[in-house]
């Protein structure tokens, strides 16, 4: 129980002080629970259960995850984030891949597609990103609606509030379903990197995390949403204007666009400063014209499958069961209209 303990309260901002005020224990009960020293007694963890949000039969039986919980979650963030925000968003990473792996013990998935795996000691990333899109069938030319790819190949898609701009998106794997978390607030440009990058870290670092890691997310990415053969000719002469018709083409940032380029040999290391200094004095390398017009992307698979439970005459409190949560309004899982099939 203790692992579970402690990522649903970070995953809800709480200290253990606070914690253990709402529950009536003191903050040193909190923190022997969490550190598997102590087991609350009943009355304490139906009192944890709903200060928390999620059902007891989740808390007591949180030891079936402490493996997988162990694991860091791959992270898309800036230097300068601060450890108590990834600490959160990490946390709610977990707790997502809880409820998922909770709900897949007696619902499972027939997705279309299915999301490979790759050494990155044998396979560079770009590789890796054209098999993805060769086993996929993904058509020529920019991506439409990634989410919607990720979702056909079983990858739970999760928007939340991450309460900061300095993190992006997290991703970890549970059981056969990759889980990725992006931040909400982000533009759709921004989201669609975003889940790139963490696509590639599925696809390549399922083993032990070293530093390589995120240049090759990147370079992944930048592949996988603007093919080196397609876009080339695309990139030979860039300036502003070209950059603002490219990012309506290829639904990725003028800055993502112009790093392509550049790291392509299209654009030279002073072109380079020429057009990121244009675009700083018109204020936009913090926001970029032409964000809004893009198609926006909305995670749909996990509502596809509380209308599949629902199908199968479940309601909505008991999906919320299913899934560990206490109250059906916080369950990722609520119906909606979709045809997902739930075997």
């Amino acid at each position: 129980m203790g692992d579970l303990l402690a990522i649903a309260r970070r995953a809800r901002s709480l200290t253990q002080a606070q914690l253990g005020e709402m529950v009536n224990v003191s903050q040193v009960a909190i923190n022997r629970y969490e550190a598997g020293e102590r087991q609350p007694d009943a009355a304490t963890v139906a009192a944890l259960a709903g200060a928390l949000g999620v059902t007891e039969e989740l808390l007591r039986h949180g030891d079936r995850f402490r493996g997988a919980l162990g694991v860091e979650a791959h992270m898309r963030r800036q230097k300068s984030t601060k450890t108590s925000q990834w600490r959160r968003v990490e946390a709610l990473l977990n707790l997502t891949r809880v409820h998922a792996s909770f709900l897949f013990e007696d619902v499972s998935i027939d997705a279309e597609h299915r999301l490979p795996t790759f050494d990155p000691e044998y396979t560079r990333p770009e590789d890796a990103a054209r098999m993805v899109c060769a086993q996929w069938r993904l058509p020529m030319g920019p991506v439409t609606n990634l989410t919607r790819w990720l979702e056909s190949a079983g990858c739970l898609v999760v928007e939340k509030d991450f309460g900061t701009q300095r993190i992006d998106g997290a991703s970890q794997w549970v059981s056969d379903h990759p889980v990725i978390l992006v931040n909400q607030s982000a533009p759709t440009d921004r989201k669609r990197l975003t889940l790139a990058h963490e696509l590639g870290h599925l696809a390549l670092h399922t083993d032990d995390p070293h530093e390589e890691m995120e240049a090759q997310a990147n370079a992944f990415a930048a592949e996988f949403l603007m093919p080196e053969g397609e876009i080339r000719p695309e990139v030979r002469h860039l300036e502003l204007g070209t950059l603002v018709d490219l990012k309506r083409e290829w639904g990725v940032s003028m800055q993502a666009l112009l790093e392509r380029a550049y790291r392509m040999g299209q654009v030279s290391a002073a072109q380079r400063a020429s057009i990121l200094k244009a675009l700083n004095a018109r204020g936009w390398k913090t926001q970029e014209p032409g964000s809004s017009s893009l198609p926006a992307e909305h995670p749909q698979l996990q509502k596809h499958i509380g209308e599949a439970l629902t199908a199968k005459g479940l309601s909505d409190v008991e999906i919320a069961r299913l899934a560990g949560y206490a109250n059906p309004g916080d369950c990722l899982f609520r119906p909606s209209g979709s045809h997902l099939r739930a075997v």
